[in-house]
């Protein structure tokens, strides 16, 4: 089981990119055009999502958590990417570096 301290930060980075991806949603809603492709919006919420239940896992020590950080990590780093390829403002950055910060946390964690 990972120690405290790092489980508190692998919750807080989980946590952050929730935040970041559904104030991103909003972002590229508004900004329109190949931002609001459906897929797009989609991974986005489904990354925010994950990360929540991500967070919950770790923020009770469920010894189930290395399930969940394992699917997180894998949906950040695909969020990651498609934030990327549309990654020509600094919203979409923002959104890209948080994903790649959650999903490092989320790989030591289901270590």
């Amino acid at each position: 089981m990972p120690h405290a301290t790092a489980m508190g930060s692998g919750t807080q980075a989980a946590l952050d990119c929730h935040t970041v991806c559904l104030e991103t949603v909003t972002h590229c809603l508004t900004k329109g055009g190949d931002h609001a492709r459906p897929d797009h919006i989609v991974l986005l919420l489904d990354c925010a999502e994950i990360c929540q239940t991500a967070a919950n896992f770790m923020t009770r020590d469920s010894e189930l958590h290395g399930l969940t950080c394992r699917v997180c990590a894998e949906i950040c780093e695909s969020c990651a990417q498609s934030c990327e390829q549309l990654g020509d403002d600094d919203e979409m950055r923002r959104c890209a570096e948080a994903c790649r910060r959650c999903a490092e946390s989320c790989r030591a964690m289901a270590a």
